[in-house]
């Protein structure tokens, strides 16, 4: 009686479970182009196409002594500044108030200064935003760049976490929901990987009339494509 049940339950589950088929594209689960905010010349590029970089790692830096010259002439004025300020705090309540507000506001002013300065120094310094991979340099040591013009210095991808991008009929569009599951083969590889939808696109492509989702994978290459099936609850 009871296999009799568990027979009954699972063909149940097979008439409502719906197998829809899908292709995919292999993409990095993170990638950026990176380009400097400031202008000026590529002073050192510490990677290098392959390089494998951890979050804010410096990956080039642009000719920036002047900049450096002005934090520690900032730096100096803030501390003579400060020194000022807390002299007259002492005797407050024996001089002009419009005196005692020059000398504070100068020595607002001089902090407000240095980190202007410290802030234009950091934008000569080029970090990674994330774990990764360089898979492009686009730039070498002694070129020009522009923060306006927005020069490309690299190109980094996550290195071992993929996403599936997958394309299925639009007609399916009501039954194909997250957590879905997806089995499917890579192009050249007989192994058969599964996966979950973890996240639908809300439109439809209106030349393709095509809906997409995405499935999380490691390792493959990026640019690599397939197919399988979504399976329905």
């Amino acid at each position: 009686m009871k296999k009799f049940l568990m027979l009954c339950a699972l063909l149940v589950v097979s008439l409502h479970a719906e197998e829809i088929y899908a292709t995919f594209d292999v993409h990095a689960d993170q990638s950026a182009s990176l380009a400097f905010s400031s202008s000026g010349i590529v002073r050192t590029m510490n990677v290098d196409i392959g390089s494998k970089v951890k979050k804010d790692a410096l990956l080039a830096e642009l000719l920036n002594d002047d900049i450096k010259a002005m934090v520690e002439v900032t730096t100096i004025a803030l501390k003579y500044a400060k020194s000022d300020y807390e002299r007259q705090e002492k005797v407050k309540q024996h001089i002009n108030e419009s005196l005692f507000d020059s000398f504070a506001y100068k020595y607002d002013n001089a902090k407000v200064q240095l980190q202007y300065q410290k802030t234009l120094l950091d934008k000569t310094y080029l970090r990674a935003p994330f774990d990764g991979i360089i898979t492009a340099k686009k730039v070498e040591i002694g070129d020009v760049v522009s923060g306006q013009m927005i020069t490309e210095v690299f190109d980094i991808q996550s290195q071992n976490e993929r996403k599936l991008i997958l394309k299925f009929d639009q007609k399916y569009h009501k039954k194909v929901k997250v957590g879905d599951s997806f089995k499917y083969k890579v192009d050249g590889d007989d192994t058969t990987y599964s996966g979950t939808l973890y996240k639908i696109y809300p439109t439809i492509d209106s030349k393709s009339r095509k809906m997409s989702a995405e499935v999380k994978a490691e390792h493959f290459p990026v640019g690599l494509f397939g197919d399988g099936y979504i399976t329905t609850k």
